[in-house]
């Protein structure tokens, strides 16, 4: 849960925003749970076995599957350990079959060198629109 929530206000500070300032909301307890024991989330880890980073990825829909958290704290950046567990979690999706694709943030430049430096390319450009009432 820590993860996840670090994930979304560091997301927010390396695009150039206040923490806090999106609709993106940290899964619950239960929802993250269930992402673990189905293998869609995994925790790398360092040769003394000290968690490192995060990636996570969502089952394939349609014949694609999405990588998405991707998530390394800020004394761990700078390491590889984004770019090889995604390179890592993108080969096993494309193992079993399916495409794989991923959000980034447009404001985020450390995000898009890394996926540009491993072959993704940009597709579409998305909002993300809130409704209040």
């Amino acid at each position: 849960m820590k993860w996840f929530g670090e994930f979304v206000g560091d997301a927010h500070e390396q695009a150039g925003r206040r923490r806090g300032t999106s609709a993106h909301e940290v899964p619950d307890r239960a929802e993250l749970l269930r992402r673990l024991r189905a293998g869609h989330l995994w925790f790398w880890v360092d040769g003394t076995g000290e968690r490192v980073h995060l990636t996570g990825a969502n089952p394939p829909s349609f014949g694609v599957a999405r990588i998405g958290p991707v998530y390394t704290p800020p004394a761990q950046r700078g390491r590889g350990w984004a770019s090889n567990a995604v390179a890592e979690v993108s080969r096993r999706i494309q193992a079993d079959g399916a495409r794989v694709c991923l959000y980034t943030d447009q404001a985020n430049p450390t995000s898009n060198k890394i996926y540009a430096a491993l072959g993704y390319r940009p597709v579409v450009d998305m909002a993300n629109l809130v409704i209040v009432r």
